[in-house]
């Protein structure tokens, strides 16, 4: 394959080292690609930076979190990509080895929706798929598809930008909750002004990742929360323990029947959550398959998702 672009690479290129390539791109550690690959993390170094050396270009970065694809990585990665899905479709076509899914597919997802609504559907979707590995990155952010940190993201604001296929995944609602213990503990709460006198469970401010979960600015009243945490699981605990009030999904918090909805009649917030994919690799086989894993578990969590759930 000649490969001639922006980046100003020019050479034949051997599937092999991308194949290394691709796999270094995806896990970003070289012990969990050279684990994919069946080879010894201490010979992938080498590979890479021959690789590279050939290509005179420099495709990753060093982080903390691992290697990162530099511009350039990104730029190959998309040729690779075509690459990969292209040989696939041909052993689909002629009934080899590519009719079974396999291979890793890195979801990322906001802590409370990976941790509530994707693990639990990945039992079921592990029999029926047992040559994809999956990679849960659920946690306080979102990794980029754009920048192939991740395969499928689930977002909390519609991307514009990219090559990416993004589509609505679900709406999901937010109510203001406390534990049966504090609000029998604690003074009334008949209206909005009552919140005044009571302690709020929150975010950090400068660690928020995603201005939509700046839920408190659109409450009539001026609150600031008096615990704070980056962790939505966190608050969550922190509320059960009676710390305080807190605005929590409610398919995470309707699901502990010691926390009761506080003034739901005026306390009712909506967000949505988005599944983009990047468009090079979107119709690959095992993309396919987690995406139709994710719309399944939606799809069984409405109620849970949208609040209307018996609880």
């Amino acid at each position: 394959m000649k490969l001639q672009n922006h980046t100003n690479l020019k050479m034949d290129l051997d599937w092999a080292d991308l194949r290394l390539f691709l796999e270094i791109a995806r896990h970003a550690r070289l012990a969990e690609a050279a684990r994919r690959l069946r080879i010894d993390p201490t010979t992938l170094g080498r590979p890479r930076r021959r690789f590279e050396k050939e290509l005179g270009a420099d495709l990753f970065e060093r982080t903390a979190q691992g290697y990162r694809l530099t511009p350039k990585g990104q730029a190959l990665a998309a040729y690779a990509e075509q690459m990969e899905h292209a040989s696939l479709k041909a052993l689909e076509m002629i009934g080899g080895a590519g009719n079974a899914a396999s291979g890793t597919v890195r979801i990322s997802a906001a802590e409370g929706f990976g941790t509530n609504v994707i693990a639990p559907a990945l039992g079921a979707f592990s029999r029926l798929h047992p040559e994809i590995e999956i990679d849960l990155v659920a946690t306080s952010g979102f990794l980029s598809v754009s920048k192939r940190e991740a395969d499928i993201a689930i977002l909390l604001t519609r991307p514009t930008t990219g090559r990416l296929f993004v589509r609505r995944l679900s709406h999901y609602a937010l109510m203001l909750y406390a534990s049966r213990h504090y609000l029998k503990s604690s003074a009334p709460i008949r209206a909005i002004d009552d919140l005044r006198d009571h302690r709020l469970i929150g975010y950090v401010d400068d660690l928020v990742y995603s201005p939509k979960l700046r839920y408190l600015d659109e409450l009539p009243v001026k609150l600031t929360p008096a615990i704070r945490s980056s962790s939505i699981i966190a608050q969550l605990q922190a509320t059960k323990a009676g710390a305080g009030l807190c605005i929590l999904p409610c398919f995470m918090a309707d699901t502990h029947r010691d926390l009761v909805r506080v003034l739901p009649g005026d306390i009712s917030i909506q967000r949505t959550f988005w599944l983009a994919v990047h468009e090079d690799i979107r119709e690959a086989a095992r993309i396919r398959a987690a995406c139709d894993m994710l719309g399944a578990a939606v799809e069984e969590a409405q109620g849970r998702l949208l609040g209307t759930a018996d609880t």
